[in-house]
């Protein structure tokens, strides 16, 4: 898959029976991976609209060819710090339980196939809720927090802070 940060230019992807691919990107220092199959597109950061009493993370809503999509700040989903949007800032459209929902994210980074041997199950965080993530992928001298995104955006607990 090539990535343009300000117009989405697709190539097709197919993974191999024995890897997962995943679209990875950064919050911060971190490097952050969600299931390929549930990414539709990716698009340059554009201003949103914003709609009155909408929840703290969602910062407003995009036309996207005739649809609009709620748009969701994963910094603030996470109770990070906030940052000034830049040209590497990006909304990753996603299809979550039905819905077409963006994510602000710092930047994208690429797509990346990662075998079942070298995913982690997610860590034990006692009392803090792990769904969050569906595991950490080992990636050379890295590790790849691997989000179940249905529930990150959608989840019950999904307001649930992952910053320390």
């Amino acid at each position: 898959m090539t990535i343009n940060h300000r117009e989405t230019t697709y190539h097709e992807v197919s993974a191999s029976a024995d890897e997962n691919q995943f679209l990875t990107f950064s919050l911060g220092d971190e490097e952050y991976g969600v299931d390929i199959l549930k990414v539709q597109e990716i698009k340059g950061y554009v201003p949103t609209t914003r709609i009155p009493n909408a929840p703290h993370d969602v910062v407003g809503v995009l036309n996207l060819r005739g649809t609009i999509v709620p748009i969701v700040d994963i910094r603030r989903k996470f109770g990070m710090e906030q940052i000034e949007y830049d040209q590497f800032t990006a909304i990753v459209v996603v299809v979550v339980q039905n819905r077409v929902m963006g994510m602000i994210v710092d930047s994208v980074s690429e797509v990346m196939s990662i075998p079942p041997a070298n995913i982690q199950p997610p860590p034990d965080f006692g009392d803090m809720n792990a769904n969050l993530l569906t595991g950490m992928g080992k990636v050379a001298d890295k590790l790849i927090i691997l989000l179940d995104i249905d529930t990150v955006l959608l989840g019950e607990n999904a307001g649930m802070s992952l910053a320390a």
